[in-house]
């Protein structure tokens, strides 16, 4: 398993990071902080570069809001330094879970555990 996880990433970039990120990071990176989920920010020397080393699959709906903001330079500081205020109504950070089991299903959809009463449908029959 060893060599071939080692084979596999030297070409994807989809699970984890490639041998090139973890020299780029070995060599010029900074560790900023991580985040809930176990994904790990880096800044070079002189931030002008920011990037992240995700836990698992790459990703860009699981970095919480207020690692995108820093990532994406909404704001100089990041959230260890300066953590992000949240309001008491919000909600805590969830990915997208479009395409997995665990995505919404309104009343009615095809993926929902009981199938809603049909009985004002009538399927055609050819004749």
């Amino acid at each position: 398993m060893g060599i071939a996880r080692n084979i596999a990433r030297c070409f994807t970039w989809w699970d984890g990071q490639t041998f090139a990120t973890q020299f780029w990071t070995w060599r010029s990176g900074e560790r900023v902080g991580e985040d809930a989920g176990g994904n790990i920010f880096y800044r070079n020397a002189d931030d002008s570069r920011r990037w992240v080393i995700f836990n698992g699959e790459v990703e860009a709906s699981k970095v919480a809001p207020e690692w995108h903001g820093w990532l994406h330079r909404t704001w100089d500081e990041p959230p260890t330094e300066r953590p992000l205020v949240h309001k008491p109504w919000e909600q805590p950070h969830q990915e997208n879970l479009t395409g997995t089991p665990l995505a919404y299903a309104p009343k009615g959809s095809l993926r929902s555990a009981a199938p809603a009463d049909r009985s004002d449908y009538e399927a055609w029959t050819p004749e």
